[in-house]
């Protein structure tokens, strides 16, 4: 009897640590450095959008940008998207956007529909192995990148993190220019 309730315990345990690395809700936070010349270049990509246009994060340079890698079987993420979909409401006008990257394996077919349920208008795109790694290899989901208006990144959040933090971040960036390192150049990385 013990045997078998020890058996159970340790699949349950399995279970468990197996949903925990496939879809992270705890959170890590990373701060790059306060100088915008001094943080990492986030990677430019091009992948396309729900009607085939292709979005460049190039596209983006001025702007405050979430670039959120997500899944629609990931329940954090579900839990993120109604705060996306707020902030890219409240701060588009001042020069934010946000940008989600859907790591579905079977694309659009679940993104299309889940976006359209979702009522997601920030835009979307379907990401692939290549940009994944060019970030680090985002093996846990959700993983957002703040990337402030020079194309740097500014902040990392690997799991859920508090919508405040978010907003707090967001609006750091937003009010906090940095036209010097804007003129030195550098910003999204080819």
């Amino acid at each position: 009897m013990a045997s078998r309730i020890s058996n159970a315990l340790w699949t349950s345990l399995l279970m468990v640590s197996v949903l925990g690395i496939s879809c992270s809700s705890s959170s890590k936070r990373t701060i790059t450095s306060g100088e915008s010349s001094n943080r990492k270049a986030a990677v430019n990509f091009s992948l396309g959008d729900a009607n085939g246009a292709q979005v460049a994060l190039a596209d983006y340079k001025g702007k405050v940008v979430l670039l959120n890698f997500w899944a629609t079987w990931c329940g954090p993420c579900k839990i993120e998207i109604p705060w996306f979909i707020e902030f890219n409401k409240t701060y588009k006008d001042q020069g934010f956007a946000v940008l989600g990257v859907s790591l579905d394996d079977d694309g659009w077919k679940s993104v299309k529909p889940y976006v359209t349920d979702k009522k997601i208008d920030y835009t979307v795109v379907v990401g692939s192995n290549e940009v994944s790694k060019s970030y680090g290899g985002v093996d846990s989901l959700p993983t957002t990148f703040i990337i402030d208006r020079d194309g740097r990144i500014a902040f990392v959040h690997t799991g859920l993190v508090s919508k405040d933090t978010y907003e707090k971040e967001i609006r750091s960036l937003l009010e906090g220019t940095s036209g010097l390192a804007r003129r030195a150049g550098g910003g999204i990385a080819d």
